[in-house]
């Protein structure tokens, strides 16, 4: 009969003693399989910043979106808005509504040589210029959101494909030692099999959580794009609804 508190210490040994021959068997390896390693470890702690950045990133966009967009539907001030725009953190939302709002000032401005107040007549050519303005700033800020996810698509693509080079690099040198001993022992193959299991495992986990957050993210981007397309219509409504009153 097994005792676990005797097996749990026994286990943990074995996974120390596994630990310990792993970097035994990379401190081995060939001047090759060593620069794909150590790339591919490159490739992992740029990719896990980039993580660690986007996921702060996001996370901040959704907390102060969500009291932007609740004190706009609330029918604030517009110069309100503005100023609380100007003071909270950059958010891509507070950007679009900084740009509409900039861009409806310059109409304004141009209307006081207008008396007839003709320039902000309901569909007229000033109103889309607010659209166009705020379009213009949504494609700024997605593009803006997408920094650095070319890396992680990148990371994703090209790492199992150099673990994979590391892979074949150390099977030849499991045949080399073959051909020189004349024998196909453990001792022989053992060291160059190592190293492309090492390589192919090293190519896997650098390219299994950039993918994952590859996709994360760039679904966290279309669900902000889609925020902000909605956000900008349901502006341009507001100022041809209320056009006496901005």
């Amino acid at each position: 009969m097994s005792h676990p508190a005797i097996a749990f210490p026994v286990v943990a040994a074995e996974s120390g003693l596994f630990d310990t021959r792993v970097f035994q068997h990379v401190l081995l390896a060939g001047p090759i399989v060593k620069f794909v390693l150590l790339t591919l470890i490159v490739f992992s702690v740029v990719s896990w910043a980039i993580i660690f950045l986007k996921f702060r990133l996001f996370k901040g966009i959704e907390k102060n979106q969500a009291m932007f967009a609740k004190a706009f539907a609330e029918g604030k001030n517009l110069s309100a808005l503005y100023d609380a725009a100007e003071r909270s953190e950059r958010t891509p939302l507070t950007e679009v509504f900084r740009t509409g709002y900039l861009e409806l000032m310059r109409i304004k401005r141009g209307r006081s040589a207008d008396p007839a107040g003709t320039a902000l007549r309901a569909g007229a050519i000033p109103l889309e210029n607010v659209e166009r303005a705020m379009r213009k700033a949504v494609n700024e800020e997605i593009a803006l959101m997408e920094t650095y996810l070319p890396f992680l698509a990148t990371t994703g693509s090209a790492t199992p494909f150099i673990g994979l080079f590391g892979t074949v690099w150390g099977i030849m040198n499991a045949f080399s030692g073959i051909a020189m001993t004349g024998s196909a022992t453990l001792s022989t193959v053992a060291p160059g099999i190592a190293e492309a299991l090492i390589a192919t495992a090293a190519g896997l986990a650098a390219a299994i959580p950039s993918v994952m957050a590859y996709n994360f993210f760039l679904n966290r981007v279309r669900g902000v794009a889609t925020h902000l397309d909605g956000f900008s219509i349901e502006f341009v409504n507001f100022l041809e609804r209320n056009l006496d009153k901005v």
